[in-house]
C-alpha cells in the first residue's frame, strides 16, 4: 500500500470532488481520462463519471463506504437513478438541511461519526443505508465531523487537535488505528485533501513529509 500525491483541478483538495470505496470512485463529469486512469490504478477501482446536485462537489456533498452511499436532497433523480443502476450500493437521501453530507458524517464498514448537528433520524438513516453503528460526536471543537476526520477499515487521520479521550472512542467505533494529522502542509481539515480505501492512500500534492510520515502510521504500519 502506498501513499501518492494527486492533484485535481490545479488543486490538492480531491477529497472535495471526489468519493472512493474500496471498488468504486465517484468523479465529475468531464474529469480528465488521464486523471482517472490513474486513480483506478492507484486505488484499485472502477471510475463512475456523475454529478451530485448538479454540482462537481461529490465528496463534500456524499457519504459513501462499501455497503452504502448516501446523498442529499439537492441531488437530482437521474443522479440517484444512476447511482442505483450502476453500483451495487444501497443508494439512500439523507433528509436534512445539512446537505454538505460528506462535511457532517465520516464512515468506514464498521461505524461512522457523525455530527451533533443530525438528528436521531438521520443517524437511523445513515445505520440503515450504511450498515453501520453510528454515533454523534464533535472532533477538536468542530460539529463537522467529516472535515476533520478520514478513515479507511484500517486506519484513520484525524484533526491535530484532536481529543485523546474522543480519539480512543472514535478508534473503537471504526474498529481502527487512529493518528492526528494535517494534510496539505498544514491543512487540519484532512478531509479535503485526501482519498483513501484499503488498497492505497492519495494525498494532495501539498502534503509534506512529516504528513506523509503521520499518514503512514495511521494508514500504512
Amino acid at each position: 500500500m502506498d501513499i501518492i500525491k494527486f492533484d485535481v483541478y490545479r488543486g490538492p483538495n480531491l477529497g472535495v470532488y471526489i468519493s472512493v470505496n474500496n471498488s468504486i470512485g465517484l468523479v465529475p463529469m468531464g474529469f480528465a481520462k488521464t486523471k482517472a486512469d490513474k486513480l483506478a490504478k492507484y486505488l484499485d477501482i472502477e471510475i463512475h463519471h456523475t454529478a451530485i446536485a448538479n454540482t462537481r462537489l461529490i465528496g463534500a456533498l456524499s457519504a459513501m463506504n462499501n455497503k452504502g452511499i448516501l446523498l442529499p436532497t439537492t441531488a437530482y433523480q437521474n443522479e440517484f437513478d444512476y447511482l442505483k443502476a450502476e453500483t451495487n450500493l444501497e443508494v439512500g437521501v439523507l433528509d436534512t438541511k445539512f446537505n454538505a453530507l460528506g462535511n457532517v458524517i465520516c464512515a468506514n464498514d464498521k461505524g461512522a461519526i457523525v455530527s451533533p448537528w443530525l438528528s436521531k433520524q438521520d443517524c437511523q438513516t445513515i445505520s440503515d443505508v450504511l450498515g453501520v453503528e453510528v454515533i454523534q460526536k464533535k472532533i477538536a471543537g468542530f460539529n463537522q465531523t467529516g472535515v476533520v476526520l478520514v478513515a479507511n477499515n484500517s486506519g484513520a487521520a484525524i484533526h491535530p487537535e484532536a481529543d485523546e479521550e474522543d480519539m480512543k472512542t472514535i478508534a473503537n467505533v471504526l474498529g481502527v488505528k487512529i493518528e492526528q494529522s494535517s494534510i496539505n502542509n498544514g491543512i487540519p481539515y484532512v478531509s479535503s485533501g485526501i482519498l483513501v480505501n484499503d488498497h492505497c492512500v492519495v494525498v494532495g500534492s501539498l502534503t509534506s513529509g512529516p504528513e506523509i510520515m503521520m499518514l503512514t502510521r495511521a494508514f500504512l504500519n
